[in-house]
């Protein structure tokens, strides 16, 4: 599993949304119980911590495939399996400004025209699952230095 953002989708790149697709997928299959790895995956902690992860996660995979299709992209709605009212996940705005600048560095390899239009954001919006908080980065993320 790469990564659950916390950002705005509309923010990924062409390939960044096509992989946030398949990951939160593959997410959901976990949080069923339907795959043997990546159960204790970090990212996973902020919806196995909620009182329905499945609702959680598809309602995540909800707002991923409203970005796709606002795109363009053919990502198939009949596999999320539920969503619907969910109360927001708290993410710290620490944990919003790495996940912008971990993206901002992969676009300046891989997207430079998306990468220049980021450049250009004031506030960053994120995902309608979560709200913000005050904080630094999640303990859940794994930081390299």
């Amino acid at each position: 599993m790469v990564r659950l953002w916390s950002i705005h989708p509309q923010y990924l790149d062409t390939k960044g949304l096509v992989a946030l697709w398949r990951e939160a997928l593959l997410a959901q299959k976990v949080l069923q119980g339907e795959t043997k790895g990546y159960r204790n995956h970090p990212q996973l902690k902020r919806f196995k911590e909620q009182q329905d992860p499945l609702m959680a996660i598809g309602t995540y995979l909800y707002h991923v495939y409203g970005e796709g299709k606002n795109r363009g992209y053919n990502f198939t709605y009949e596999k999320i399996r539920r969503h619907g009212e969910q109360l927001p996940i708290s993410v710290n705005t620490g944990q919003i400004k790495f996940e912008f600048n971990h993206l901002l560095n992969k676009l300046k390899i891989r997207d430079k025209t998306k990468y220049q239009e980021l450049l250009e954001v004031g506030e960053i919006k994120i995902h309608p699952l979560f709200a913000k908080r005050e904080g630094g980065i999640e303990e859940w993320e794994r930081v390299e230095f």
